[in-house]
């Protein structure tokens, strides 16, 4: 041997033993043919034998071995119809059972006779029975793996077409029935599953992964034996469940080998007919749980379900339409499943957590989709799933592990498929599967929940549907004894809050009564949230609040308790109101008290101006003790006039103090800037176009106008920055101008021009910056406002008579 030749690599190696072996066949194909023209056919055959010794190698791997059978017996075809044609013209049987015999090795010998014994068939069907017989028995001789396995393949390809496939009780001749095609297949696929795992234990342990891929490459000869029972068309139900199943699943529990029973079992599922699956469900499923410890069982009946699952929408199945329909009256297929998945779970101790959790995965989705109304069969699957944790001990999972991410995908089909989260609380063990979750995945579970029902648009409308629903997503709703004692995101916390107060405004009930009750029981369970979370979630509560009120008053002609109702509402929101003062807020709650003032004075309900007077006192009170920032300050200031400013409940006795408390609390804001600012905006308290509680139109104290003004005037003066006091004294000047308009008799165009004046006088002093620009441009648009009244062909032109603009 060259030196050279010892350096190839295995691929090499094998491509040049293959070469070699196919170079044989051709050589003596070629021959065969040449001594089948002339006549000779023991010369013929054997050539034919030499050809077929090639098969008898243990060098090539499976995959050379395959293209080598491949080229070997497409060349004995020429062979079957050169025989079949001379038994056509007469030859005997004994003759060519005799010349077959010359071939001196088992392996060639069995290939002839294979080819001789179809051509017998074909030839004489009386003699099929006992042939196939005869053929089965004989390739009990090759027991070498590879050669057998490819020996009785070709014995399954050859009599393909040939098989008897006619019922029992007819034609019980030497031709057969479909009885004995069962028989022959099954015994030919046991030797075959016997031939294929005997692989799995030949040559060194270091090579096991190589061999195990060497059989994953041939375990289409094993599965095609069960192709070819699936094909007999006389294989009525019955014959599949007392023969052709417990023949397979005898074969395939016995061999004891991972590989093979994985695959047989795929195999078993895929090629049989749904209705057979579905009146052999117990047997299958039972067999499943005797699996070896390496065999994926999750796998094989995770299939079978998506199979059957499938084969219930369709609408050509048992049935008609979809679902529960297509299946047989006798068959209760969850039932079945939900009992054997169980059975699986409680004798496989082998079996991972996540595999557990992925059965029931596919029993709820085999549910949903053949019993969609059932939704106790949902909630079994969570008992199930619940039971089976307490059983192993197992509490809590975290979100990222592999058993997390099963039962969040178990979690989030109920969601998914319902698309109606009061379908989920109608689910009694889903809160408590929930809970073998760990904080994490309870709040990613909780966000995807909240989700669902803002995009469903899902409306809670009893008590009780509140209390499951918060329960539900308690995560975001209060702290948990297993949170992580982290700081805090407070962004993060802010998403997820208003995630929950966007869903709190979907708390509607048809019957107002019905909705206070809602409102006060959302009320007890947001309250336990902390500062950083009721800021969020009382909010929407208050506001919810207030709609009832309205809604009461609409009501107000078919209820005659509507003002007590009303009374009890705003004590509702002025607790919750100050349960967020308590959480040391200040700027909120002053805006909710705000609100509620003018929401009082809409609606006018008895002793409406007394409560409205609280309320509006509350948030006064807020901005004397919490509000320190001197621009919140003013922002508040503001707020409480402009809310003021539009009540018209209250009697003079109770405004007056508060227009002056008003004024009061804005001279003694700390920067001058806002002082000035402050008294101007109260001047609009004294000078209103609302109708009082007493019925007498409009406040108009001019007077008081003019002292807030002039204060204003004062206090601008006092500014040591020029261009804030120039800034103020435009602004003054607008406010001077708004009431001027309006009609005060205390402000004159003479008061009018010594302001224009004194802006005049100011506004050059004033360095050039972008700032000067916009108080310039500001003081423009205002003379341009004047200017353009005074050249109006209406009356307002002889009031500006004498500006000096």
């Amino acid at each position: 041997m060259p030196a050279t030749s010892q350096q190839l690599s295995p691929v090499e190696e094998q491509e040049k033993l293959l070469d070699d072996a196919l170079g044989q066949v051709k050589v003596n194909a070629f021959q065969v043919k040449r001594c089948l023209d002339k006549g000779k056919l023991m010369d013929a055959l054997k050539h034919a034998s030499a050809m077929l010794g090639e098969l008898r190698t243990s060098l090539l791997s499976p995959k050379s071995y395959y293209e080598l059978y491949m080229a070997i017996t497409d060349e004995l075809r020429h062979m079957e119809l050169y025989l079949l044609d001379e038994f056509q013209k007469g030859r005997k049987v004994t003759d060519l059972y005799e010349l077959v015999q010359y071939a001196g090795n088992i392996v060639p010998r069995l290939y002839l006779l294979i080819t001789v014994g179809l051509v017998y068939i074909k030839s004489n069907s009386g003699l099929k029975r006992d042939i196939l017989n005869d053929l089965v028995e004989m390739c009990r001789g090759v027991q070498h793996p590879l050669r057998g396995l490819f020996l009785r393949n070709y014995l399954l390809q050859c009599t393909r077409n040939v098989l008897p496939d006619s019922p029992e009780m007819e034609n019980e001749d030497g031709n057969g029935n479909v009885r004995d095609s069962i028989n022959f297949v099954l015994m030919n696929f046991a030797e075959m599953n016997k031939l294929w795992v005997r692989m799995q234990h030949q040559g060194h342990s270091r090579e096991k992964q190589n061999r195990e891929k060497e059989r994953e490459e041939l375990r289409i000869l094993v599965g095609t034996n069960l192709v070819r029972l699936s094909q007999l068309e006389s294989v009525t139900m019955e014959k599949y469940q007392k023969i052709v199943l417990p023949g397979i699943l005898e074969q395939v529990v016995s061999c004891k080998d991972a590989i093979a029973q994985e695959y047989l079992m795929e195999c078993i599922i895929q090629v049989f007919p749904d209705e057979f699956h579905l009146q052999t469900l117990n047997p299958f499923l039972k067999s499943c749980a005797e699996l070896e410890t390496g065999v994926n069982v999750k796998n094989i009946v995770i299939s079978l379900m998506e199979r059957l699952a499938v084969f219930s929408q369709r609408s050509d199945g048992v049935g008609s339409g979809s679902g529960e329909d297509n299946f047989p009256s006798n068959v209760q297929l969850f039932e079945v499943f939900s009992d054997q998945v169980a059975s699986i779970i409680s004798n496989r101790q082998d079996l991972p957590v996540e595999d557990m959790v992925s059965l029931q995965v596919a029993l709820v989705n085999l549910a949903h989709k053949c019993y969609p109304d059932r939704v106790d069969y949902v909630d079994k699957v969570m008992l199930n799933s619940t039971e089976v944790f307490a059983r192993l001990g197992m509490e809590r999972f975290e979100a990222n592990s592999s058993v997390g991410k099963e039962l969040q995908k178990l979690l989030r089909i109920p969601i998914d498929n319902y698309n109606n989260l009061l379908t989920v609380l109608k689910l009694q063990h889903y809160a408590t599967l929930m809970e073998h979750l760990d904080y994490n995945g309870r709040k990613l579970l909780s966000i995807y929940i909240l989700n669902n029902a803002l995009e469903s648009e899902t409306v809670i409308s009893s008590q009780e549907q509140v209390e499951q629903a918060l329960n539900l997503v308690s995560t975001l709703v209060s702290d948990q004894p297993d949170q992580p004692k982290i700081e805090v995101d407070i962004e993060e916390l802010a998403e997820e809050q208003g995630l929950l107060s966007r869903f709190i405004h979907q708390f509607k009930s048809t019957s107002s009564d019905q909705q206070y009750l809602v409102l006060l029981s959302a009320r007890k369970i947001l309250g336990a949230g902390g500062a950083l979370r009721i800021k969020h979630t009382l909010p929407p509560l208050v506001f919810q609040a207030y709609q009832l009120a309205h809604k009461y008053k609409d009501l107000k002609e078919e209820d005659s308790m509507w003002e007590k109702k009303c009374q009890k509402i705003f004590q509702f929101t002025h607790s919750t109101i100050t349960a967020l003062v308590k959480a040391e807020l200040a700027e909120l709650p002053l805006r909710l008290f705000l609100q509620g003032a003018l929401a009082i004075n809409q609606i006018g309900f008895e002793n409406h101006e007394t409560v409205a007077y609280e309320f509006l006192s509350q948030a006064f009170s807020l901005y004397e003790d919490e509000i320190s920032d001197s621009k919140a300050q003013l922002a508040a200031i503001t707020l409480i006039v402009g809310t003021l400013e539009q009540i018209s409940c209250f009697s003079e006795e109770n405004a007056e103090p508060l227009r002056t408390q008003c004024a009061l609390a804005a001279s003694k804001l700390l920067k001058k800037p806002d002082q000035c600012r402050g008294v101007a905006t109260c001047s609009h308290l004294f000078w209103s176009g609302k109708s009082l509680a007493s019925n007498r139109e409009e406040t108009h104290d001019g007077k008081r106008v003019v002292e807030c003004l002039k204060k204003g005037l004062r206090i601008a003066k006092q500014c040591m920055d020029i261009s804030v006091q120039v800034q103020l004294y435009v602004e003054l000047l607008n406010h001077y101008i708004y009431f001027f308009e309006k009609g005060n008799d205390q402000i004159s165009v003479q008061v009018l021009n010594q302001v224009v004046g004194k802006i005049k006088e100011e506004l050059p002093n004033l360095e050039s910056s972008d700032e000067t620009e916009q108080i310039t441009k500001h003081f423009n648009n205002t003379l341009e406002h004047v200017k353009s009244r005074m050249e109006s062909p209406e009356s307002e032109n002889v009031l500006y008579e004498g500006i000096e603009i």
